[in-house]
C-alpha cells in the first residue's frame, strides 16, 4: 500500500494557525489583574522587542510555495518536519497560557518590576526562566516549518535569538537588583530558555 502526505502540509498549516489564534488569544483575552505600579522599568528591552517582532517578520514575509513541504523529495523528512511543527505550536500555546498565568499581573511586554513583584520559580518557571520567550521561540519555528523557506527560517531564528538575548539581559538584570543572591540561585539552576542549550 503505498503511502502518501499531499495532505500533511495544508493540515500543518491549519493547526499552527489556529495555535497562532489562540496564541494572541492568551494575552488579548486574559484576565486583567489589577494594576500595580512600576517599582522600576527597564525600556531597554524595546530593542529586543523589535528582534523578535522582526524576526516573525522574516519568516512570515519568506515564505515558499503554498501548501507544500519545508523540505521535498522524503516522506519520512516531510512528515518529521510536520510533526515538530504541529507540537512545536500546540506545545508553546500551552506553556505559555501557563507562564502568563503563573505570573498575573507581573506580566509586561518589556522587562519591569512591579510593587510587591514575587520572584516566579514554579510552574513553567522551575523548568526554564523565560518561559514566554521558549513558546515564542517554538511558534516561531512551526511557522517557518509550515509555511517559511528554510533560508528564512535560519535567518529569523538568528534574528529571533539576538532578540530574546537583549531581552533576557535587561529583564536579568532588574531581576537581580531586585532578588539579589535569590535570583543568582535560580538562575545557575534554571536555564533560560531551552534546558540543557541556554
Amino acid at each position: 500500500m503505498k503511502i502518501t502526505l499531499e495532505f500533511l502540509p495544508t493540515l500543518v498549516f491549519t493547526i499552527v494557525m489556529i495555535c497562532w489564534f489562540a496564541f494572541g488569544g492568551i494575552f488579548i483575552f486574559r484576565r486583567k489583574p489589577e494594576a500595580s505600579p512600576d517599582q522600576k522599568r527597564d525600556r531597554g528591552s524595546i530593542i529586543g522587542v523589535a528582534l523578535q517582532g522582526l524576526s516573525y517578520g522574516i519568516v512570515w514575509g519568506v515564505r515558499r510555495e503554498a501548501f507544500t513541504p519545508i523540505v521535498s523529495g522524503s516522506k519520512a523528512v516531510e512528515l518529521a518536519s510536520g510533526t515538530v511543527a504541529v507540537l512545536a505550536a500546540i506545545g508553546s500555546v500551552m506553556l505559555i497560557m501557563s507562564a502568563v498565568k503563573t505570573l498575573g499581573k507581573e506580566w509586561s511586554v518589556t522587562a519591569r518590576v512591579v510593587e510587591g513583584h514575587k520572584l516566579a520559580t514554579s510552574g513553567p518557571y522551575a523548568y526554564v526562566r523565560h518561559p514566554i520567550y521558549t513558546g515564542m521561540l517554538g511558534m516561531l519555528l512551526a511557522t517557518g516549518l509550515a509555511i517559511g523557506h528554510w533560508l528564512a527560517v535560519l535567518a529569523a531564528l538568528l534574528v529571533f535569538t539576538i532578540g530574546t538575548l537583549i531581552r533576557v539581559r535587561s529583564e536579568e538584570k532588574l531581576l537581580q537588583e531586585a532578588f539579589g543572591q535569590e535570583f543568582h540561585n535560580y538562575s545557575q539552576r534554571v536555564a533560560a530558555i531551552v534546558p540543557g542549550l541556554f
